[in-house]
């Protein structure tokens, strides 16, 4: 046996012995989003949960900045050895990738794919000042008045939504930038601006209070916390094939048992129902996969994403 031979060989039998042995400290999970938010209630549930299951302390650690590139690439060029994972959003994964000229990394082979964790829901709210009380009355208002409705936006996924609306519906509205979605909500409340896509985490106690008019919600099904509000479908809106969706990625070359292990744990973890309970109050939708349907996903979404950035004029800068 040649030495180089040998050598591969014993590499191979460490990561071996390393995977059946994971994990034998804290595991990190990184976020793109800083403290307080959605995503950041779901890692911690989600991380109280497995540090049960694997029996060491499961850290969340959050590295906002960059549209979400700061936190991917300490992931990226982190060891392959199950400590660090990343919580991404698509921002990261799809946005960063597609619209950068050089982009930092490579979505597909600087990641290892474990699991999908959910899909993140969005409520097309209005203020209750416009007289609109469906999406069909919005859009026929908009076609009605063009010009005379200002969109908030706060995202590319929220940029994409208006794109989406205005090109397939024939809509002919204004998009008002923010850097932020609070600060797009309280100006539809305070009349600056008359709707938007939000997250329930935003809108849900104003919708309640009446502050704000839900229309439709971006999901296959209806929404349990506001189960009166239509579906997009249902509402008449166009499809939205670009997903806005949460997944659990390891740095390139996580040994598959590794991989395989965290993902069992993690799917285990969300079918909890306690932990189904808490994540479902941040309008979140938890939905499991294995390693390879993550894999299969994020190729399809490469494409859905591409597709929707050049239909509404968006290139790599």
């Amino acid at each position: 046996m040649s030495r180089r031979l040998f050598a591969a060989l014993l590499l191979l039998l460490c990561a071996w012995a390393h995977a059946q042995g994971w994990p034998s400290r804290p595991v990190r999970i990184v976020l793109q989003f800083p403290p307080g938010g959605s995503t950041d209630v779901v890692a911690r549930v989600l991380a109280q949960s497995l540090s049960q299951s694997l029996g060491q302390p499961v850290i969340v650690e959050n590295k906002p900045g960059a549209d979400g590139a700061i936190a991917a690439e300490y992931v990226m060029r982190s060891e392959p050895d199950g400590s660090n994972f990343f919580l991404a959003s698509n921002t990261p994964m799809m946005q960063v990738p597609l619209l950068k000229k050089n982009p930092p990394y490579d979505p597909v082979r600087n990641f290892t794919p474990v699991s999908l964790v959910g899909r993140y829901v969005y409520v097309l709210v209005v203020a209750p000042s416009l007289q609109a009380k469906s999406v069909a009355e919005l859009l026929a208002y908009a076609r009605a008045n063009p010009g005379k409705l200002n969109y908030g936006s706060y995202s590319g996924v929220t940029q994409l939504m208006h794109s989406n609306l205005r090109l397939v519906s024939k809509v002919d509205m204004a998009l008002i930038p923010y850097k932020g979605e609070g600060p797009t909500v309280a100006d539809i409340i305070g009349g600056q601006v008359q709707l938007t896509f939000a997250t329930p985490t935003s809108t849900l106690a104003h919708v309640r209070d009446g502050r704000l008019r839900a229309l439709a919600v971006l999901l296959p099904g209806r929404f349990a916390l506001i189960p009166d509000v239509p579906t997009a479908a249902e509402a008449g809106l166009p499809p939205f094939t670009a997903g806005t969706w949460a997944a659990l990625f390891g740095p390139a070359r996580l040994p598959p048992e590794i991989a395989q292990r965290m993902n069992r744990e993690l799917n285990a973890a969300m079918k909890k129902p306690d932990v189904r309970e808490k994540i479902g109050q941040q309008g979140f939708e938890l939905a499991g996969s294995t390693p390879e349907e993550l894999g299969a996903f994020v190729q399809d979404q490469l494409k859905a994403w591409e597709r929707a950035f050049r239909e509404a004029g968006m290139q790599p800068e």
